[in-house]
Formats: structure tokens, C-alpha cells, sequence
């Protein structure tokens, strides 16, 4: 990389930039001193190959802190989980709320913050967070008898959950020209607790028909600053599903496609058992996994990552 003086703006590269502009300094010093004398000329000369050599030196650190101020930027701060229920009418919406609970509860043991954006959805702010949660995105599918169910007949329900990375820095940059905003008061239990501003805030993105609405915010602006944050994610996620389906060879290397449609879990009650149908590996004790114990699982899909991924999912139930 090539020198600048803007260099000096930067907080962690200011003191290497100043360095290598007083080893300029000094290399120009000792040249204009030397005058017509031939023997100080011969020792600014090796003095100036030295101070070029540690001038190389410092550009190398200062690329080194960039490259890692730009990782950091571009890397997820918190995570956003999406859960929606699918097939199986008013046992799938229970069943999405009881993985909203199962992850809420493994973030909690995780010393993760957990913020709660709408009723199905919920930010988790933690330095691990995102690479624990990366892999979930897909159908979760349960099987198991309805508490309403009188006759003992186990039911086949679906819930999709989407994970959405947060960056300081998001990847996509969004034309505000091609955002539609709906203001609306925020919910709440009633009395005091109810928000008489209209605080909620719900964009929609009119060239791809992506819609986000954020209300876990006390403020307009700042639920504005949030539901702008999902809408990145969001386009974020969908051009790299995209991206998988075009690439679709490759899928023997991956842990699926990370895509939202893909079948990636089966909850079986009556044998106590979930399978992760990437991983063909499955896990017991059910209940104590839907309280949160999921750390096994969430380890075995990132050791399978590190080493080179596995095949899409097949439906082994």
C-alpha cells in the first residue's frame, strides 16, 4: 500500500503515521545537510535505505490493522432469529414458540443479552453468537402427540426459522429512495405501559417487497436504526440463498444452503429424539433440549463446518 496522510485521522494508525513521516523527515534533513560532501552524502544515503526499509515496515502494520478494522466492521455484532410457523395450524405456532424458548434460554446460559423484537422474533448480542446460531436457518419439523389431542395421534408440525447476521457495517447498501416507512404505536400490556407515540416503525423495501417492522426500541429513530439493520440482513440473506442455488454443485461442501425452505431438523417426542438431517446424527433427552441445552448439537454442526462442511439435508425420519 502507498502512503497517506489521511492515515492520521485514524486513531489506531495515527502513531505509525506519524513515525514514518518524521523517518521522512529525517531522511530529507540529513540529504539537504549533506550538501556537495561526498562521504556525508554516502551516509545519508545508507541511512535513507534503513529508513526506507522500516517506512515498508510500518505500511505493512498499518495494512495488518486495517484489514482487521475492516473484519471487525463487517462482522456480525448480534444476531436476529426470525421464526414462523408452517404446516400444522396452531401446533406449528406453538411449537415455533417453544424453539423461540429453547433458544432464548441457551443464549441466556451463554451470558448473551436477548432483546425481544416481536413475537416471534428476537435479537441475541454476544461475541459468539452469530457463529452459534448460524446454522439453524431452515425447517424445523416436530412430531408429537397435541396436548388437545384425544385420541393419542402424534402430528407432524413445521416451524422456519431464518437467522439474520447484524453488522456494524452491513454488506448491501440500501437506496433510501427505494424505502416506504409506516409509523405505528408500539404494543403493549395497557395503562401506563402502553406507548402513546407512535414508536413502532415497519419499512418496506419496494424493489424486492421485503417488509421489517421493529418496535422493541423506545424511540422512533432508534427503532428506525434497528428495522434498517434487519432490512440489510434480510437482503443479505436473500442474495446469498441465491447465490447457494446458483452454486448448487457446491452443496456437498456446505452445510446445506442456509436456505430458509431447506429441511434441516426433526423434534421426535415419542422416541426422544431430534435428528439434524445434515449431520445424519441425532441426540436424546428431548426435554432438557428444549430447555436450552443445545450446546452438543451447535458443536457438532460448527466441528462439521471446520472440517469442510457436510451434504445437504436428507429426511432420514
Amino acid at each position: 500500500m502507498e502512503y497517506s496522510p489521511e492515515l492520521k485521522r485514524n486513531h489506531a494508525t495515527a502513531y505509525l503515521a506519524e513515525e514514518y513521516e518524521r523517518i521522512e523527515h529525517i531522511i530529507r534533513e540529513a540529504r539537504d545537510a549533506a550538501g556537495d560532501d561526498t562521504e556525508l552524502l554516502r551516509m545519508a544515503a545508507e541511512d535513507e535505505v534503513a529508513g526506507r526499509a522500516r517506512q515498508q515496515e510500518i505500511l505493512k502494520e498499518i495494512e495488518t490493522i486495517l484489514h482487521k478494522e475492516k473484519e471487525e466492521a463487517t462482522r456480525p455484532s448480534s444476531v436476529v432469529l426470525e421464526l414462523r410457523a408452517g404446516a400444522g395450524g396452531n401446533e406449528a405456532t406453538l411449537f415455533a414458540k417453544d424453539l423461540k424458548n429453547m433458544y432464548e434460554k441457551f443464549a441466556e446460559s451463554k451470558g448473551w443479552r436477548v432483546k425481544i423484537i416481536d413475537e416471534l422474533t428476537f435479537e441475541v448480542a454476544g461475541g459468539e453468537a452469530y457463529d452459534a446460531f448460524r446454522y439453524e436457518t431452515g425447517v424445523h419439523r416436530v412430531q408429537r402427540v397435541p396436548e388437545t389431542e384425544k385420541n393419542g395421534r402424534i402430528h407432524t408440525s413445521t416451524a422456519s426459522i431464518a437467522v439474520l447476521p447484524i453488522r456494524l457495517k452491513p454488506r448491501f447498501e440500501i437506496n433510501p429512495a427505494d424505502i416506504e416507512m409506516e409509523f405505528s404505536r408500539s404494543g403493549g400490556a395497557g395503562g401506563q405501559n402502553v406507548n402513546k407515540v407512535e414508536t413502532a416503525v415497519r419499512l418496506i423495501h419496494k424493489p424486492s417487497g421485503v417488509d421489517v417492522r421493529s418496535s422493541s426500541e423506545r424511540s422512533q429513530k432508534a427503532n428506525r436504526e434497528k428495522a434498517m439493520q434487519i432490512l440489510a440482513a434480510k437482503l443479505e440473506q436473500a442474495f446469498d440463498e441465491e447465490e447457494a442455488r446458483k452454486n448448487a454443485a457446491e452443496r456437498k461442501q456446505q452445510i446445506g444452503t442456509g436456505d430458509r425452505s431447506e429441511k434441516i431438523r426433526t423434534y421426535n417426542f415419542p422416541q426422544d429424539r431430534v435428528t439434524d438431517h445434515r449431520l445424519k446424527e441425532s441426540w436424546h433427552n428431548l426435554p432438557k433440549i428444549m430447555e436450552g441445552n443445545i450446546g452438543p448439537i451447535v458443536e457438532a454442526l460448527q466441528a462439521a463446518a471446520a472440517n469442510g462442511g457436510v451434504g445437504a439435508a436428507e429426511d432420514t425420519e
